[in-house]
């Protein structure tokens, strides 16, 4: 403002020497001068301005963000984790960008020769606080990105934890599964029973009967036997009128009946009881 006064009280003092030639007076010259002055000092404080509103409209993108972040976490962090992590970015972005015109600001009023001293200090107040809200919202982002981060490991350790149980839920069925099929394998051969029937002479031939004992040895022929459910099969038809049953079952748990042709038909009376001594049944017929 002193260069002003001191440019401006110099053009009155030409004013009294007029020039009548044709080249421009003193007075000229200096509105000339005065009129540069102000033209530079209007862009410059018109530079700053336009910094500070970038640095204004930045806070309120952050501000914004910050919005979006909250709405995000009420809604649950873990169906908004892509949109929480832009949103972070982005105001980290623009905090960046902010403390990059905020130190530009305070290197041009550095060096500034046009600006007053009473701009210069109203420009200074502003960046202190703009710079003190600055610092106020990384402490901010630091707080959410720490509880972010909590959140992230809590979520991590749950997703394990649910996948162990998930893994224990698979290996507990399968275990399951497993006893079942045993289960049913065990019920299905406790309820399995073979029974055979032929002459003396074919019974020999499959080491079935040997000097005439039954089941002497194990290497008879076991495919040989009809396999049966003790639970559904009560008779099995003989188709001979003479039989003899081999195998031990007690007296009384079943009975011959023979048909109209005199053939017999084997009949269990008491299932549980007949096959309780032996699960093999031999017969011998002619």
């Amino acid at each position: 403002m002193k260069h002003i006064i001191v440019i401006m009280t110099l053009a009155l003092c030409m004013c009294a020497c007029d020039d009548k030639n044709s080249t421009p007076s003193p007075e000229s010259l200096a509105n000339d001068s005065l009129r540069s002055v102000l033209a530079q000092r209007e862009n410059e404080i018109s530079d700053l301005m336009s910094m500070l509103n970038e640095v204004q409209e930045g806070f309120e993108a952050i501000n914004a963000a910050e919005g979006r972040i909250n709405v995000a976490r009420q809604q649950g962090e873990a169906n908004n984790r892509e949109m929480l992590r832009q949103n972070m970015v982005e105001i980290q972005r623009t905090l960046q960008m902010n403390r990059e015109l905020i130190g530009t600001l305070r290197e041009q009023l550095k060096s500034s020769q046009l600006a007053s001293n009473k701009l210069k200090a109203t420009l200074e107040e502003t960046l202190d606080r703009l710079t003190t809200q600055m610092e106020e919202k990384d402490a901010e982002i630091v707080r959410l990105q720490s509880e972010l981060s909590r959140k992230d490991a809590t979520i991590a350790q749950q997703a394990e934890e649910i996948s162990n149980i998930s893994s224990n839920v698979r290996d507990l069925a399968q275990q399951n599964q497993q006893k079942a099929q045993t289960v049913a394998q065990q019920d299905k051969d406790l309820h399995t029973a073979y029974y055979v029937f032929g002459t003396k002479r074919e019974l020999k031939q499959q080491n079935i009967l040997d000097s005439g004992e039954v089941l002497r040895t194990s290497n008879f022929a076991k495919d040989y036997f009809t396999k049966i459910d003790i639970r559904t099969t009560k008779t099995v038809q003989l188709y001979s009128k003479s039989a003899k049953l081999m195998t031990n079952h007690p007296a009384g748990s079943y009975q011959l009946d023979k048909d109209a042709k005199g053939q017999y038909t084997l009949r269990i009376v008491d299932a549980e009881k007949f096959w309780s001594v032996s699960k093999y049944l031999v017969i011998v017929v002619k």
